[in-house]
This record gives structure tokens, sequence and C-alpha cells, in this order.
């Protein structure tokens, strides 16, 4: 049987392994970020009604451009924004991946601080862009005049931001953002996947949008509409950037059942979005009960908490998924990610975690 090293696969793939979490079947899963309430009965009627309403036209393309759910997702967003600053995709890694595909490439470089969301240099990488890494400080922030001064030393066509940043929760300060765009001599990507579950106040970078048009601004509906199945991501920027991404774009690539069910979503965000202030505060307990029982845990404004130390995390992981409890291995070596879950998942969670402490730790 032909195995992968047999296969003229391109050298800077080899030896690599593909990207995602362990997909198990525990009693508590908060490995994935994902939103822990499902949608009600009445949004399910409403986007059965939907889906069942394209099933008669499924043998036609969808529409391309998805206008009806941009004018959607732009009314959503505020800030005055139209239909033609807004694209959409299958995921934010998707308008991630179309990003780099307009705007990186051969010969071109981008770069992220890190630790922060790996699949920005994957896609990065994928589509031949040198990935250029930054550093973040101790407290997982950024040093405005060091961030500046990276910047500067290597004029990279591409700057990623992380506000919240995955996986260690922080946001970032406008002004932080602000200098970056002063000194980007390209574009500059602020990924806001977990922008619904920052503290009250925070304010987004799409109040910046109307002056600087080599911005944008990513979302998803992954996280707190909790439609992780969806598989729907969307931009907002200049409308020159939209029409940048049209020219790298596969024709019809978000399906008519797709934009149907955003539609439905956006439509029911009320009730989607109703349950971010729980989640909030469950995980400001969750980080203050870490803390009380002497861990380190990162100041979080998403939906997960990054806690350690541990000189073995993989003891550690290992002891909480055969106690029923995933979470996840991702970041610095000695740091664990657990995703905030329901009040009985983040109990069983905490239970836990006090038993693998008397036992491992």
């Amino acid at each position: 049987m032909t195995s992968l090293s047999d296969l003229p696969l391109r050298d800077d793939l080899r030896g690599l392994t593909p990207y995602g979490a362990p997909q198990l079947d525990v009693a508590v899963r908060l490995n994935t970020n994902e939103n822990p309430y499902g949608p009600s009965a009445e949004l399910v009627a409403d986007l059965a009604s939907a889906v069942s309403g394209m099933a008669a036209e499924l043998n036609r393309y969808p529409d391309r451009d998805a206008t009806a759910l941009r004018t959607d997702l732009a009314a959503y967003l505020g800030h005055d924004l139209i239909a033609g600053q807004v694209w959409a995709a299958n995921g934010s890694n998707e308008v991630l991946q179309q990003i780099l595909q307009a705007f990186g490439g051969p010969g071109r470089t981008a770069m992220g601080f890190e630790p922060s969301y790996s699949m920005h240099s994957i896609i990065a990488r994928s589509v031949f862009t040198e990935w250029i890494s930054g550093a973040r400080e101790a407290d997982f922030g950024l040093d405005p005049d060091k961030t500046v001064a990276a910047i500067e030393e290597h004029r990279p066509d591409v700057v990623f931001l992380t506000s919240p940043n995955n996986p260690t929760g922080t946001a970032l300060e406008i002004d932080v953002i602000k200098r970056v765009l002063r000194a980007a001599p390209g574009m500059v990507v602020v990924d806001e996947a977990y922008f619904e579950f920052a503290r009250t106040g925070t304010p987004s970078a799409l109040t910046l949008l109307p002056d600087h048009p080599r911005l944008i601004v990513t979302r998803t509906m992954s996280k707190a509409f909790a439609m992780a199945g969806t598989r729907l991501g969307y931009l907002a920027a200049a409308p020159a950037v939209v029409e940048a991404l049209l020219l790298v774009r596969l024709p019809y690539h978000l399906s008519s059942l797709t934009q149907a069910a955003a539609r439905v979503a956006v439509a029911h965000r009320a009730e989607l979005l109703g349950m971010v202030d729980e989640l909030r505060a469950e995980r400001d307990a969750t980080v203050d009960w870490l803390r009380g029982r002497g861990l380190e845990a990162a100041d979080s404004d998403a939906n997960f908490v990054l806690y350690g130390r541990f000189a073995d995390r993989r003891a550690v992981w290992e002891a909480l998924l055969a106690k029923g409890v995933l979470v996840r291995e991702v970041g610095p070596p000695e740091w664990l990610r657990v995703s905030i879950g329901t009040g009985d998942e983040m109990a069983a969670f905490r239970a836990a975690t006090q038993a693998v402490m008397e036992e491992v730790l």
C-alpha cells in the first residue's frame, strides 16, 4: 500500500502533522472553544424552514457574492458598514486564506506575535508566504514600542493581531492597534474571533476602519454565535479589500445552505448571544478558582482560560482525560487551555482538576 512518504508531496509539507484538536468521545469536552449552549427549538424550526426552502433550488448555484448575507452581517456589525465592506467564507480560516492569497504569496512575508492562533502561520506557509514570528510579553500582551520596532525591522506585507488572543485570551488596547497601523507598510489583520466575549466597553478595531483602508477585521459565527457547525467566517474592510478577495475566492464558494443557515443565525442573534454574559461570569470565576488553588491563569477576554504551570502538562492532560474531562494542550509548553462550558461542565472540570492536583502534582 502506498504511504504518504511514497507520494511526490511538496518538500515543505514533509514531516508536518495536520492541524486539529483531538476529537474524543468524553463526557466533558472543553478543548475547542465552542459555545456549550445549543440552539432553541424555535431557531431549529426556522433553520429547517430556511433549508427546506432552499432544497428545491439546489440544482442551481448559490448567490456567488452572498449579497443578502453580507447585508445582514453589516447590519449586525454596525459602525455604518455596508454590504460592500463585508465578506464571508467557510469559517474564518477560509477568510484568512483568501487574505493571504491576495496580499501574501511568494516573495512576501506575514508577521504575528506568538503564542497566538497557529493557523495564521500554517495558512501563510501553505500559500508560500514567509512567516515572521514576533514575541509577546510575559503577561501575553504586546509592548507597543517593541511591536512597532519589530514591524519596522521586518517590513511584513501582512501583520496579524489577535484580540482577544488565542490561546491566551488577551485583548489588545486600541492604541496598540493604532500604532501598528501607522507602522505597518502593508495590510493589518485584526482577528476578532472572540470579540463578543470581551469585557464590556472594550473597543473593536471596527472603529478604526474609516481612517485605515488597509485594515481588515475578521470575525466568526463559530464562537459566541454557537454555530460552529455552520462554518461561517466573515470580515469587514474597505470595499477595495473585498474587491481584491474576489480575485482569489473560488467561484460559488459559499453554499446556499450555509448562507441560509447563517442568515437565520443573524436573525436570532439576541438568543444566540444571550449566554455571553453567563459565559463571561463563568470564565472570570474559573480564573479566580484556578488562582485560588495556586495555579497561574492568564487574564482572559475570551471564552477560555489558559492556565498552568505544569512541569509535565501531558501528564496532567492525560489525568484529566482519564476522569472524562478533555482540555487542550496548546500554547507555551507548561500551560493548558480550558474552554468555558456549562455550569455542570465547569463543576466537573473543577472536581477533576482538584483530584489531579492531589494525585499528580
